[in-house]
């Protein structure tokens, strides 16, 4: 007697078959771009397909779905064999680099031209970009290939992972379709290294916590909070990590990345301990650099992180959130005291910080400044109940420090690679995974020209975003820094558009502002148009404004 998967296997094809396996891993959108048959598959099956302008669009939504659910939910893109997995490399190379675990399904040549020049075949190409590759060679294997996948998307290091299905091998019969869906292993440390932690940290005398992507993803906020408080130790967070540790606590140093706050700047140049949770200590322009001098903790899910760019003193592998119970088991059975006047010395620095940056913040020069419009938006919106985002460059340089998430996931990090326009996919993403939040994306003109069209996929999709353009006619800092002469010859640092008209055109909300007193009201309007289902773009036109908070 067939049992109840396999009497509803009859006469199944491995498109349907993948469908059933994304709804039975709690899957009920997916990115695409045509055409790819697993779409029209993937709507009888209940899963709506969210069809996008351009396919790095769909990858970066896919992603956002990813982070904001701490991998719970994989984010799905699908894509037609040849130029549409050409067209959303650059966006799987983002993922990739930010570790982001999405799940990639393209069209695959038909078997008898794989190989042949001049197809493009996924598997090879993205092998350098992704976690794990593989490829549906025959319809038995479909069941096998797509339960490995969800494994490596579900457990270790996360990152992209695809599943290449050939368009002939697309419609065979699967004979055996039996799923159950994957569960995520996670381990704890070796609790002689975690004893070696706790000396080393008893020992030190001035350590510091860096927060990387891994708390979100182990859901460790609230143990790592309890750390913190438990020792009385600063936490200071990657770019990846912003928002794992809320920066209204008394012990939050923010964020430390390619820029900074002055409070983090201080105390990681004062520590002789650097604790990193769940992050790589990954030697890159938009990190934060070891200290020459600090002792190094390094807590991480994979072991190829340690001793990656630095030798480190102290390690363990295990999944941040265990790993940080064993650490407060330790604590509590030494009866170890948290340190005094932490958080004096916090509020102390931040305010010697903030005496620099206040004039900017609270500017009322026209054109308007950057700063002072994110000083607007801050007070006009609920924060804790706000995921915001921002594209490459200065949006990110200027918005990072003064940002201050509440909860996790209040703000999306990114920075490893730096594709323009990757914000807005994100904002859509975000705003799918969590529609009771509003979200907001800051872009600046360049990345509006990269990835502006997809407003419409938010439109049609009754997607209520906002997007707030940071248009200053220029690349800023390009005529100074990169491209002086071709900048005084041939303007080559200048831009033009009228992005509210475009946006509006596209069939969203769309303003221009010019003047300080309208952005608040202009932000109101625009969460109005969210609640309807409706996206909104705010045009502030700002200043050129090249200074950042910027320490290495």
């Amino acid at each position: 007697m067939k049992n109840k998967n396999e009497s509803e296997a009859s006469n199944l094809n491995v498109d349907t078959a993948i469908c059933r396996i994304l709804k039975a891993e709690g899957i009920d959108w997916i990115a695409a771009f045509p055409h790819q048959s697993i779409i029209d598959v993937a709507a009888k099956e209940g899963i709506k397909p969210v069809i996008v302008r351009q396919e790095r669009a769909g990858v970066n939504m896919a992603d956002a779905l990813s982070r904001v659910t701490n991998g719970k939910t994989i984010g799905v893109f699908t894509m037609q064999y040849g130029p549409g997995a050409e067209n959303a490399f650059s966006g799987v190379a983002q993922a990739y680099a930010d570790n982001v675990p999405i799940l990639l399904l393209p069209g695959g040549n038909p078997q008898d031209r794989v190989g042949v020049h001049p197809s493009f075949d996924s598997l090879d190409h993205y092998k350098g970009i992704t976690k794990w590759a593989s490829y549906i060679m025959s319809a038995d294997r479909t069941v096998d290939v797509m339960r490995s996948a969800f494994s490596n998307l579900r457990n270790g290091r996360p990152g992209p992972v695809l599943v290449e299905i050939p368009v002939d091998v697309a419609t065979h019969e699967v004979k055996n379709f039996n799923y159950t869906p994957v569960k995520q292993t996670r381990s704890e440390a070796d609790p002689q290294d975690v004893s070696d932690i706790v000396g080393a940290i008893e020992a030190s005398s001035n350590p510091v916590i860096t927060a990387g992507q891994g708390i979100m993803y182990s859901d460790a906020s609230s143990e790592l909070i309890e750390l913190a408080e438990l020792t009385g130790i600063p936490v200071v967070t990657t770019l990846a990590g912003k928002s794992g540790f809320p920066e209204n606590h008394p012990l939050s140093l923010g964020c430390a990345a390619r820029t900074a706050t002055g409070m983090s700047a201080h105390f990681l140049n004062e520590t002789d301990m650097m604790i990193g949770i769940g992050t790589s200590f990954t030697k890159s322009i938009f990190g934060s650099p070891v200290p020459d001098k600090a002792e190094i903790i390094q807590i991480t899910n994979h072991s190829e992180d340690l001793h990656k760019d630095y030798s480190i003193n102290y390690g363990a592998v295990g999944d941040a959130k265990l790993v940080i119970k064993q650490i407060i088991q330790e604590l509590r059975n030494r009866n170890v005291k948290p340190r005094q006047g932490t958080a004096e010395h916090i509020e102390e620095q931040r305010k010697q910080w903030m005496k620099k940056w206040e004039p900017k913040l609270s500017s009322n020069e026209i054109p308007i400044s950057p700063y002072r419009v994110f000083r607007e938006i801050e007070k006009t919106v609920d924060v804790s109940n706000t995921i915001v985002t921002h594209d490459s460059g200065y949006p990110r340089d200027q918005l990072v420090p003064f940002w201050k998430p509440v909860e996790q996931h209040g703000y999306i990090g990114w920075g490893k690679s730096t594709q323009l326009g990757y914000g807005l996919g994100l904002a859509i993403g975000a705003k799918l995974a969590k529609p009771e939040k509003t979200v907001i994306n800051f872009m600046g003109d360049a990345a509006f020209g990269m990835a502006g069209l997809d407003i419409e996929t938010a439109t049609r999709n009754k997607i209520g975003i906002t997007t707030i353009v940071l248009h200053n006619g220029v690349m800023t800092g390009y005529a100074a820094n990169y491209m002086p002469v071709a900048a005084d010859t041939y303007g080559s640092n200048q831009l033009e558009g009228d992005y509210a008209t475009v946006a509006k055109g596209l069939g969203a909300h769309g303003e221009r502002i010019e003047k300080i007193e309208d952005i608040s009201a202009g932000m109101e309007r625009a969460l109005a148009a969210n609640k309807n289902g409706q996206p909104a773009l705010l045009e502030i036109m700002t200043k050129e404004e090249p200074e950042v908070s910027k320490y290495w």
